[in-house]
C-alpha cells in the first residue's frame, strides 16, 4: 500500500493493515521531518481506502521510536518563533491524522517509545506494551517539552496527575508503571506482543470494545473540575519551582501550557502546546542542553575509535592508597576491573580499604548493590605492601603524593617491575607529564590520568598525552576510563592541563574583584544565582586555601603573560593567616559540623576586616551584571586560548570537560557555547570595556577575527 524510507504499510488479512516504522539503513527509528512526512502520507492513503477495517502500528526495530531527530533542532533554533510554530503546526497534522482515522488503531510498543515515540503511541486508540519496553517524555532534559501533542494527550489518556508527574521530570516508566498509570492498556511478554495487539484490534473491529469512546476522551477537555485543577497546579508549580535547575524553564513552561489547555478541546489545546514549544526553543537552556546531547554523541563516537586502538585491560593496579587510591580502586572494581592496591604504609592501605568498604556499603544500603555482589567487588581489590602480581597487570594508576621527586622514584620502580606493554598513568593534578616521564625508559607507555574529587562521584577524567605518549597508551587509558563509568577527555600536556587551567583565571578574577572593593559574599551569591554550584570564595574554602593557592600559582607561572597577580591576593592573605577553609574550620567563611557531620558555613565576623587590608581604595558596590562579566570573561578568554593552543581537538571536548569537571552551569553549555550565545562581538566589546584590568581580560586575535566575520564555535 505504501513504501517509504522510514515507514511501510502492508495489508495483513480481514481488512487489517500494518503501519510499520522501519527506518532504512539504521538500527533505530526516529522522528525526523522525513518520517513525520511519510506518516502523513501513509495515514492519508489508509484513510481513503474503504477496505481497511483496522490498523496495527508497529516497529521492525528492537525499539519502537526513540524520539525526534535531535540533529534537526539546530535548523529549528535558527528560525524565528512564528516560523517554527508554523512548522510544528504542520508536523502535528501527521499525528492528528493517525488519531482521526475512520477505523480503530492499536500500537505494539516493543522497546523504547520516548518523546515523539510516545506521542505517536498516544495518537493511537489502544496501546499494548512489552514487559521489556520503556516509555516517557525526556524533553525537559533538553530544555524543551513535547510538541507533537504529548502534553495534550497524556492527561486525557491517563490523568492530569500522571501528566504533571511525568512531563516536568522527564523520567521514563517501565511497563508495569505505565499500565498502573493508565498510559497503556495491556502489558505482555515480548514474544506475545504482536498477537496480543492484533487480538485487541480484532475486538475493537468487532465492536467488543468501544474505540470511539476512547477517542472521544482525547478530543475533549481534561476531565477535572476547575477547583481540582487550581489546587493541583498550585502544588505542582511549587514542586517544579523547587526541583528545576536554575535558568532551565522548560518544566515550568510545560506545566503552564497544560494549565492553559486543560479546559480546551484537542485542536485548541495543541495550538497552546505548539506556541509554547516555539517559545521555549528560543531559550539559552534549550540551545545549550541540545548541544550537550549532541556533544555526548560525538564523545561516544570518539570512545569507539579509541577502543579500536586500545590494548585489552583485564587487570589494573593502583599505587598509593588512602582516600584517593581507595576511591580509584573502588571505581575500577565496581565496574568489573580487578585492582591490586599497593602502598608502603599499612595505615594508608587500611585507609584505602576502608574507603572502598564505605563506598560499597553505601551502594548496598541504597539498594543499588546486592550483598553478594558487594563482597565480590571488595574481593577484587587486593591491598598489598609489595609488588607481587605487578608483572601481570595491564595498567597502573600512580596516585602518590604530588611531589615530583617521590613520583619519579615510584614511577621508575614500578616501570622496572611491569611488562613492557603495561601502561602507567599518573593521577597528577599539577605536574607536567613530560617532566614526570623524564627518567622513564618507556615514556611512550606513560600518560596522565587526572581524576576529579570525589573520584566515585565526579564523571570527568582528563587523559593527558605527553609529547612521547603513544596513541595506543592514550587509547588504552581512555578505554579504562570508559570501563570505570567515567567520561575521559584527551588533553595535551601543559600547565593545569585543561579544566584547572581555565578555572584559574576565573578564581583570580574573584580575587581581583575583592581587591577592587567587592564583597566576597555578594560575589558568591551572584555566581551561585548565575548557576554555579558554589561561588568562587566558597569553592576556595572547599578545595582548601593552601591547596588552591599552590595549584593556581603553578598554573599562573605557566602563563605569566596573562595570569600575573598584580593586586593584593585574598587567597594568599587567607593562607598567611592560616585560614585554610573547611579543613580547619575557617577561611572566607567559618564552619561548624551539623548533626550529620557535614560542614555548615556562616559568614565569619573577621573576614571582611581582614580582606579590607587588600582593598586599597576601600569597598564599593558592584552590580550583578558587572560581577558576572568580570568573572566569566577571563574564563571564556582562557578557554579560547586553550582551544587555539590545541589542548583539545574540539570545542565539544573543551566544553564537556568544564561541564563534567567543574559543575559549569548546564544552561550555559560550556565556556565557548556561552561565548556563542552572547555573540563574539559582545565578548569583544566586554574585553574592550575591561581592557584596563590587564591581559587576562583581553580576547585573542582569533576571537576578534571570528567576531568580525560573525562566526561561531558551534554550528547551532
Amino acid at each position: 500500500m505504501f513504501q517509504g524510507k522510514s515507514i511501510r504499510v502492508q495489508a495483513l488479512s480481514d481488512g487489517v493493515v500494518e503501519l510499520c516504522f522501519d527506518r532504512q539503513g539504521e538500527s533505530i527509528n526516529k522522528l525526523d521531518s522525513r518520517t513525520v512526512g511519510e506518516l502523513l502520507e501513509a495515514v492519508t492513503l489508509i484513510g481513503k481506502d474503504a477496505t481497511v477495517r483496522g490498523v496495527l502500528v508497529s516497529s521492525a526495530k528492537d525499539v519502537f521510536i526513540v524520539g525526534a531527530d535531535i540533529t534537526e533542532f539546530g535548523g529549528w533554533f535558527a528560525w524565528p518563533e512564528a516560523r517554527l510554530a508554523e512548522h510544528i503546526r504542520g508536523l502535528n497534522k501527521s499525528f492528528t491524522g493517525l488519531e482521526t482515522l475512520p477505523v480503530p488503531t492499536v500500537v505494539a510498543i516493543n522497546g523504547f517509545a520516548l518523546g515523539g515515540g510516545l506521542e505517536t503511541a498516544l495518537s493511537v486508540d489502544f496501546r499494548v506494551m512489552s514487559t521489556q519496553a520503556q516509555i516517557g517524555f525526556p524533553e525537559v532534559k533538553l530544555g524543551l517539552f513535547p510538541a507533537f501533542g504529548g502534553t495534550v494527550r497524556l492527561p486525557r489518556v491517563a490523568s492530569a496527575q500522571v501528566a504533571l508527574d511525568w512531563i516536568p521530570t522527564g523520567a521514563p516508566a517501565k511497563a508495569d508503571a505505565a499500565k498502573a498509570a493508565g498510559v497503556v492498556d495491556e502489558v505482555v511478554a515480548p514474544e506475545a506482543l504482536r498477537d496480543a495487539a492484533l487480538s485487541l484490534l480484532k475486538k475493537a473491529i468487532a465492536g467488543d470494545i468501544d474505540w470511539r469512546a476512547k477517542r472521544a476522551v482525547k478530543d475533549a477537555p481534561v476531565n477535572i473540575s476547575s477547583d481540582e485543577a487550581r489546587q493541583l497546579f498550585t502544588a505542582v508549580k511549587e514542586k517544579v519551582a523547587k526541583q528545576s535547575p536554575k535558568h532551565q524553564p522548560a518544566a515550568m513552561a510545560a506545566v503552564e501550557a497544560m494549565e492553559k489547555h486543560f479546559p480546551l478541546k484537542r485542536d485548541a489545546a495543541i495550538e497552546i502546546e505548539v506556541t509554547g514549544f516555539a517559545k521555549i526553543c528560543q531559550t539559552q537552556a534549550a540551545h545549550s542542553l541540545v548541544q550537550i546531547f549532541l556533544n555526548d554523541q560525538l564523545l561516544k563516537k570518539k570512545f569507539k575509535e579509541h577502543a579500536r586502538n586500545a590494548r585489552p585491560l583485564k587487570q589494573a593496579a593502583v599505587l598509593g592508597a588512602g582516600i584517593m587510591g581507595g576511591g580509584i580502586a573502588y571505581t575500577s572494581a565496581l565496574r568489573g576491573t580487578p585492582v591490586l592496591m599497593k602502598d608502603i604504609q599499612q595505615k594508608q592501605l587500611d585507609l584505602g580499604s576502608s574507603e572502598a568498604q564505605k563506598l560499597v556499603a553505601k551502594q548496598v544500603k541504597s539498594g543499588k548493590l546486592k550483598p553478594e555482589k558487594a563482597e565480590a567487588i571488595l574481593a577484587s581489590i587486593k591491598p598489598q605492601l609489595d609488588y607481587a602480581g605487578f608483572d601481570q597487570v595491564d595498567a597502573v594508576v600512580e596516585a602518590v603524593v604530588e611531589n615530583i621527586k617521590i613520583k619519579h622514584a615510584v614511577l621508575t620502580e614500578v616501570e622496572s617491575l611491569t611488562r613492557n606493554d603495561a601502561v602507567i598513568a599518573s593521577n597528577t593534578s599539577s605536574l607536567r607529564i613530560d617532566d614526570l616521564a623524564a627518567p622513564l625508559q618507556r615514556p611512550e607507555n606513560f600518560v596522565g590520568m587526572h581524576f576529579f574529587n570525589p573520584v566515585p562521584v565526579m564523571p570527568l577524567v582528563e587523559v593527558i598525552k605527553g609529547s612521547k605518549t603513544s596513541d595506543t597508551a592514550t587509547s588504552t587509558i581512555v578505554g579504562y576510563g570508559v570501563a570505570m563509568g567515567k567520561t575521559p577527555i584527551v588533553v595535551k600536556d601543559g600547565p593545569g592541563f585543561l579544566v584547572n587551567r581555565i578555572l584559574t583565571p576565573y578564581m583570580l578574577a574573584a580575587s581581583r574583584l575583592i581587591a577592587d572593593g567587592a564583597d566576597f559574599v555578594k560575589i558568591d551569591q551572584v555566581m551561585e544565582e548565575f548557576g554555579w554550584p558554589m561561588g568562587p570564595c566558597y569553592l576556595n574554602d572547599v578545595i582548601g586555601m593552601d591547596t588552591g593557592e599552590h595549584v593556581f600559582k603553578i598554573i599562573s607561572a605557566g602563563f605569566p603573560e596573562r595570569m600575573q597577580v598584580t593586586w593584593k591576593d585574598s587567597v594568599g592573605l587567607m593562607v598567611a593567616n592560616k585560614r585554610f577553609g573547611q579543613k580547619n574550620g575557617v577561611g572566607f567563611y567559618s564552619y561548624e559540623n551539623d548533626p550529620t557531620g557535614k560542614p555548615k558555613k556562616s559568614v565569619d565576623a573577621d573576614s571582611h576586616a581582614l580582606l579590607a587590608t587588600t582593598q586599597s581604595k576601600g569597598t564599593r558596590e558592584f552590580s550583578t551584571q558587572e560581577i558576572i562579566d568580570r568573572m566569566m570573561l577571563p574564563l571564556m578568554v582562557e578557554a579560547a586560548h586553550a582551544f587555539e593552543d590545541g589542548v583539545v581537538d574540539t570545542v565539544v571536548e573543551l566544553d564537556m570537560a568544564l561541564l563534567l569537571g567543574l559543575g559549569f552551569p548546564q544552561y550555559l553549555g560550556g565556556a565557548l557555547k556561552y561565548a556563542d550565545w552572547l555573540g563574539l562581538d559582545k565578548v569583544v566589546a566586554l574585553s574592550e570595556r575591561y581592557a584596563g584590568l590587564g591581559p587576562m581580560y583581553q580576547v585573542t586575535a582569533k576571537m576578534r577575527e571570528m567576531a568580525a566575520q560573525k562566526l561561531k564555535y558551534y554550528a547551532i
